[in-house]
């Protein structure tokens, strides 16, 4: 097995400002024009865009619906299902209207276009197939939605006033989730001089770490004659330590060796960041200057130990995450991610898959900043078709370039410890797959030798026959933890990942009687059973995943399927209209956390105390019933109370897979008021208690949100949590009041939703139901300080009212 060892760094980051007077750098997130539409001379310098919708730059031009059965209605097998008869599928690309052809034009002026400037062209992602012209003339095309490429505009660019036109194609059957649409993440003009540094240019390393020293790499490629570079490196407070000169490259590329003493390494629990500053000089002049975070950092991928980060054995606790935003759709914004990775952090969650595509740029930073691991993958497709109008179309052309794309952009992110070429490829049968496997292995090795390369493998029998499997860096595999062992003792590599895990289904709020484990499940409200005993026909529950990640030493963690509900894929109702979004999460669409969330949280969170009880005590017409209590906690041992009657104790022990991690009592019998359980530690002291009351009818509403002050960008969110109250105070688990939003002042009303997979209501308008007695309210900051008011009303409910604050 190779020996994987890296320490590291961060990617230059685009913003508005210029780096230095050598380099400008404008992002075109405003002052957009809009339309969807087959009109072929929308590249035209003169065509009429005046009736066409403004809009700002990162944007989805589908997630503002309707929702519509028709949009993605498909008779076909799911063979990653392991379906073989075709059926009437509908939901499966969240049923919005993505389908299209579309037009965004954009005017802005450049300051004096020198000559000899050199002027790059950045797109962070367009769904999909974008054209691109810039003063009517065509510059050129890229075929990959979630690539980012970037084109030298400079022979098409004009002093003073410029027109650019992006025309973007999705097509029908393209996807097997909701993929966006639409320029949906950031745009950037870049001006420099022809001396200056390449775009990804700069590939920042450590491949010598010790505790009083650690030697940092930085390759450069460049552009221009007679230069020479400079190099310093600042800790996190700004302060300077080391300087480097060099004149000396080859082939176009400066590399400088340079020690910095008395390493920080960076890790999730201790995200350290240094800054490389790069200066490329003619003479004494400065032409020009990059700036790269990067982290000190050093992986080993080995078959005694697994995975070390930093010389620490760590196993991955992590999750897939799809690209979309739930109500935002799939337009990047820097807040809904971070709050999206801040409710990760809590659950003690250290790894994100980005499944299955590139992840955006914003999310790799605030990795590298808040500490998690990134499994950065490429592919959903190769040259086999899962779907109509897949990647397999542009697998030859463009396979290697998404690639090296992906490598260049991303490489100096410390967060990425591995790459991923594929997720459950059908080529993963047959000697051309195992080719193909090899290829794209070999392309990430020869870009970046420092991390390995996995691929997320469901057909594990096939792949052990073949020798795909054994060729990969890191084998992966997708659920099958029936076949954990036996692909343990066939591949070489001493390790297996559980690279997609679980699937487990729920729905927030919604359990199901009686408590049983099920797969396939299906109910006539179209819900799945919060009581996380319920799975798909090929996957599992935590547990089984928990019981190998813990037991067997050689499993070097997991990635959960998913960290939050995602648009499309309503499995197990994608014949059941008008389920539209997925109910894997372990948090909802609206990222509110499920039952589950605490089940997760009560094993990876191992510094903060976890108490949980499900479900509701809410069952009005099951008095006398048996309805099961579940506590998810960190504790071995807990008694139930209800009504003061004590229920007895219950002790996690290894009988089966949910009684080693869950506290269950089966036969509780259901009467209205309170439980509570108290929970004792090993010594058998009760150390902690929670309970649960029987609410009364709504009676006011209460604001929550996850932050007071917004940054005044045009761009940031506060994400505010709705819940009802009875008059006591206690929280409402089942109420589905219609509520109402105004927001005034320096903000706006942006999108609500309610993590009801069956919900056909509009984000974007200021009206929707409480599901499960919750939903969030998404208030967007405008570029004006001062204060927000956000009103929220319900027919026969106390208002709830929340001031915030926008500042500079």
């Amino acid at each position: 097995m190779k020996l994987f060892i890296q320490s590291f760094f961060v990617l230059l980051l685009l913003v508005k400002i210029s780096y230095a007077q050598e380099r400008f750098v404008k992002e075109l997130d405003s002052n957009w024009k809009f339309q969807k539409t087959q009109n072929e001379n929308a590249f035209q310098i003169n065509f009429d865009d005046s009736k066409w919708e403004t809009v700002s730059v990162p944007h989805d031009w589908a997630i503002y619906g309707p929702f519509d059965k028709e949009i993605d209605k498909q008779n076909v097998a799911i063979t990653q299902n392991g379906e073989e008869i075709a059926s009437e599928k509908t939901g499966r690309t969240g049923s919005l209207p993505h389908v299209g052809t579309a037009w965004y034009r954009n005017t802005f002026t450049l300051p004096q276009h020198e000559k000899g400037k050199k002027v790059i062209l950045l797109f962070e992602g367009a769904m999909s197939e974008p054209q691109v012209f810039l003063n009517g003339k065509k510059v050129g095309e890229w075929a990959y939605g979630y690539s980012y490429f970037y084109f030298d505009v400079t022979d098409f660019i004009n002093n003073g006033e410029n027109i650019l036109a992006v025309k973007l194609t999705n097509k029908e059957f393209a996807s097997r989730w909701y993929p966006g649409a639409g320029l949906y993440r950031k745009v950037s003009l870049i001006v420099k001089n022809k001396e200056s540094i390449n775009q990804w240019g700069t590939f920042i390393t450590t491949p010598f770490i010790a505790e009083n020293e650690a030697k940092v790499t930085i390759k450069t490629k460049t552009s221009g004659n007679n230069i020479h570079i400079v190099s310093s490196i600042y800790d996190a407070d700004g302060n300077l330590l080391i300087s480097n000169k060099t004149t000396e490259q080859f082939g176009g590329e400066f590399e400088q060796n340079i020690k910095v003493e008395n390493p920080k390494l960076w890790s999730p629990e201790f995200p350290y960041l240094y800054t490389a500053i790069s200066q490329i000089f003619v003479g004494s002049e400065l032409k020009d200057e990059v700036s790269t975070k990067f982290g000190i950092r050093e992986i080993k991928y080995e078959a005694t130990t697994g995975f070390s980060l930093n010389g620490k054995v760590t196993k991955f606790k992590g999750v897939c995450l799809h690209h979309d935003l739930g109500p935002l759709g799939a337009a990047v914004n820097k807040a809904a991610l971070k709050r999206q990775l801040t409710i990760l952090k809590d659950m003690g969650c250290n790894a994100i898959r980005s499944s299955h595509n590139m992840p955006s740029l914003e999310q790799l930073e605030l990795c590298d900043e808040m500490g998690f691991l990134f499994l950065a993958e490429s592919f959903d497709e190769w040259k086999k078709p899962k779907v109509e109008n897949g990647y397999h179309r542009f697998f030859d052309e463009y396979a290697e370039k998404d690639i090296v794309n992906l490598v260049h952009a991303t490489r100096n992110h410390p967060s990425i410890v591995m790459w991923s070429s594929g997720n459950e490829v059908p080529d993963q049968w047959g000697a051309e797959g195992v080719k193909r496997a090899k290829w794209l292995q070999d392309i990430f090795h020869r870009e970046d030798p420092t991390r390995p390369v996995t691929v997320g493998m469901d057909q594990v029998k096939a792949v052990m026959e073949s020798g795909f499997g054994a060729l990969l860096d890191v084998p992966g595999l997708n659920y099958r933890v029936h076949l954990y062992e036996e692909a343990f003792e066939k591949f070489p590599q001493g390790f297996i990942l559980g690279s997609e895990t679980a699937s487990t289904v729920s729905s927030r709020g919604i359990y199901k009687f009686p408590v049983v484990q099920e797969k396939m499940k299906q109910y006539d409200d179209f819900q799945s059973s919060s009581y996380d005993l319920e799975a798909c026909s090929w996957s599992n529950v935590p547990d089984e995943d928990f019981v190998l990640q813990d037991d067997k030493p050689w499993v070097i963690g997991e990635f959960v399927w998913t960290g939050f509900d995602y648009l499309g894929e309503p499995t197990p109702y994608d014949e059941m209209w008008p389920s539209r979004s997925s109910y894997f999460g372990i948090s909802d669409l609206a990222g509110l956390p499920k039952d589950r969330f605490y089940l997760y949280r009560s094993r990876w969170n191992t510094k903060e105390e976890t108490l949980h009880i499900l479900p509701h005590w809410n069952w009005k017409g099951r008095e006398g019933e048996v309805t099961p209590v579940f506590v998810y906690t960190n504790y071995n041992s807990a008694e139930l109370f209800v009504n003061g009657k004590s229920m007895g104790i219950q002790k996690k022990n290894n009988t089966t897979p949910q009684n080693r991690y869950r506290l269950m009592w089966m036969d509780v019998t259901y009467e209205p008021g309170t439980i509570k359980v108290v929970a004792f530690d090993d010594a058998g002291n009760p150390v902690a208690e929670k309970e649960i009351k029987t609410a009364g009818k709504p009676y006011k509403i209460v604001l929550n949100p996850d932050k007071k002050t917004l940054k005044a960008d045009g761009k940031d969110l506060s994400y505010v949590e709705v819940s009802v109250v009875d008059k006591n105070g206690n929280p409402c688990p089942t109420a589905t009041n219609q509520l109402k939003f105004k927001v005034k002042g320096s903000g706006t009303y942006k999108a609500s939703c309610n993590g009801d997979a069956t919900s056909l209501e509009l984000f974007h308008l200021p009206t929707m139901k409480l599901f499960s007695g919750k939903l969030v309210v998404l208030v967007q900051a405008t570029q004006k300080v001062g204060e927000i008011a956000l009103s929220v009303t319900g027919k026969g409910l106390k208002s709830g009212e929340l001031n915030l604050n926008s500042v500079e």
